[in-house]
């Protein structure tokens, strides 16, 4: 394991070290998510191997609640990849994989509620993870709310994403955008840059599906009942 210990460092980019954990979570994460906004159903597989890398380099970093949402990802990579290349015929596109969808408003509002207590709940047990069990967070959590916000709200975001709803675009755009300044200060920058260049593909996500969803619409108006 000591490949993957954080102070293995694969080599230094402008006096930043890079390990080899970071380096390979780093580029594994980047390639799953562009070809999720370009809707291949194969980046939920590869999503897997950035699952198990960035679950052992959070908890080197004492980022718990991004430790622990990995355990969900690796769960939901596997279901996502069934639901998009398996959909019903009611969900189909025209190359008979899911079709992209929107949230009705009161789904929206239930949503937001559910991610402000949520994140309430987790962050006030993260920020005390490391007295209820010493032995194994023998550190406190760092930005234990903030952490929190961003991992509830990854895991709604990977749901609707799942059911390729693209709301979920929206919402990985404001978790980008917060993580990529957490993991800058927590001094994984070259994760960070990830981050920010997920900022980027999220805004091009956004665009794409809505172009993709007024294609899809027009095509079902134009179909025969």
């Amino acid at each position: 394991m000591q490949y993957f210990d954080i102070k293995n460092i694969l080599a230094t980019l402008w006096s930043y070290q890079i390990s080899h954990l970071e380096a390979w979570a780093t580029l594994s994460g980047g390639l799953a998510v562009y070809l999720s906004a370009k809707e291949k159903a194969w980046s939920w597989i590869l999503g897997l191997v950035n699952v198990v890398l960035a679950f052992y380099m959070f908890y080197q970093i004492q980022l718990y609640p991004d430790m622990f949402l990995q355990v969900f990802f690796f769960i939901t990579n596997m279901v996502g990849f069934y639901l998009w290349k398996y959909p019903s015929e009611a969900n189909s596109n025209t190359i008979n994989e899911r079709k992209i969808g929107v949230l009705a408003n009161k789904e929206k509002i239930y949503g937001l509620v559910v991610l402000a207590i949520c994140t309430s709940v987790m962050g006030f047990f993260s920020s005390n993870l490391h007295n209820y069990f010493p032995k194994v967070f023998s550190l406190p959590s760092a930005f234990p709310y903030l952490d929190s916000f961003t991992t509830v709200a990854s895991i709604g975001a990977t749901f609707l994403l799942m059911y390729k709803k693209i709301e979920a675009w929206w919402v990985w755009l404001g978790v980008d955008i917060l993580s990529t300044y957490m993991y800058f200060i927590k001094d994984i920058k070259f994760y960070s840059c990830l981050y920010a260049v997920f900022c980027v593909v999220a805004v091009f996500a956004i665009i794409s599906w809505n172009k993709t969803l007024i294609k899809e619409s027009r095509v079902s108006i134009k179909q025969p009942f």
